[in-house]
């Protein structure tokens, strides 16, 4: 395996977590807005308001985007035993 085809694998699998992660990062992140918006607003300053919402906001993500997690990984995951005689020369 040379070194161009180790950072080849390296990069993608670098993407595919990117991909797979960003729906839950992006739901947690504009949860915790709107509820910082709603706290500044209202002047409650409970710091643990945040953490139940956002917990119910990514079981949703994960339910909605689980599917396409799913795929993703699963092409990358045939992609490398596709390849895997090239990377063992």
């Amino acid at each position: 395996m040379t070194e161009g085809q180790v950072l080849d694998v390296m990069r993608d699998s670098f993407y595919v977590i990117l991909f797979c992660s960003m729906p839950m990062l992006l739901t947690s992140m504009i949860v915790g807005l709107i509820i910082s918006v709603f706290q500044t607003v209202t002047s409650i300053q409970e710091q643990t308001l945040t953490f139940v919402p956002k917990v119910l906001a990514i079981f949703l993500a994960l339910i909605l985007f689980g599917s396409f997690i799913l795929t993703t990984l699963l092409e990358y995951i045939h992609r490398l035993w596709d390849n895997f005689s090239i990377y063992i020369r």
